[in-house]
């Protein structure tokens, strides 16, 4: 099946595919069940949920009736932002095994370093106490990765100062036009896999003239070149699609971007607004 089953590896040896099927703002229920369902059905591999999203269970449910191996799946979710204590982070870590129903959780991410109320604040001993309960799953087993999601250098120094277990991922805002270098390379130097949420900008940057150029000439869609141009970057995408012609679409990218088509791409890094993955306000 392509680039749904090539995976990246993980700095601690967990192969992980390396394009995700996300699920954000997807509703509980029928949209969630359908939407994964169809997904799997089309061979992807890697179903991106969160606690925070409210669909954990639809999504287990999803995977159970797939009839796929369970060892055959990679499933990520993640911790709520505002869970900053050990107990707290423990109970909602639970909560999300309980809600998917599926033995274990392949990556477990903090999903922020601060509450979704309160962004851009610091909470540096709050994020060690809950990391220290994904570090108590990790080995136990229930969680067969650990990681973080929207964290900056000073949040990731923080963790790597006092961890036991560094974490494999931060999964940030990434697309055309909006790339963290600073973020990226830091998490890359530090043996992190950076995957990209909203890699298609919420729609923002697929109107660029320069996107739509390079998709012209390689006869493909402007969602396409964007997809594809992280997996070029080396950055994990995670599409989000509910109808089966986009989570088609979304999968189709076997095609190569030129040097040169990636040298303009990335020269519009940092020229489009930041819109934090905020599923309270998404």
């Amino acid at each position: 099946m392509g680039i749904l089953t090539d995976t990246f590896t993980l700095s601690n040896s967990t192969e992980i595919p390396k394009v995700g099927f996300g699920t954000w703002q997807v509703p509980d229920g029928k949209a969630t069940y359908d939407a994964v369902r169809t997904a799997l059905d089309m061979g992807y591999r890697h179903i991106d949920t969160a606690h925070g999203y409210g669909n954990e269970a639809s999504v287990g449910r999803a995977v159970r009736d797939s009839g796929i191996a369970r060892e055959d799946l990679f499933i990520t979710s993640k911790l709520p932002a505002a869970a900053k204590t050990h107990d707290l982070a423990t109970t909602r870590r639970d909560e999300s095994l309980a809600n998917l129903d599926l033995g274990w959780i392949d990556l477990y991410l903090v999903h922020a370093p601060w509450p979704w109320d309160q962004i851009a604040t610091r909470h540096d001993q709050g994020n060690l106490d809950a990391w220290r309960a994904l570090e108590e799953g990790y080995g136990d087993g229930t969680l067969k990765a650990i990681g973080i999601s929207n964290f900056d250098v000073h949040d990731m120094e923080n963790l790597l100062a006092h961890a036991d277990v560094a974490p494999v991922v931060n999964q940030i805002q990434y697309y055309v036009g909006f790339t963290e270098p600073v973020i990226t390379s830091f998490a890359h130097d530090h043996g992190m896999l950076v995957e990209a949420y909203s890699p298609l900008a919420t729609g923002d940057m697929l109107g660029n003239a320069d996107v739509a150029a390079v998709a012209e000439a390689h006869g493909v869609s402007a969602a396409q070149v964007a997809l594809r141009f992280c997996l070029q970057n080396g950055i994990l995408p995670l599409p989000k699609a509910v109808g089966p012609e986009h989570i088609r679409a979304n999968a189709e990218l076997d095609f190569e971007l030129t040097a040169d088509e990636m040298t303009t791409l990335n020269a519009l890094a940092d020229t489009a607004p930041s819109h934090y993955h905020n599923p309270t306000q998404g």
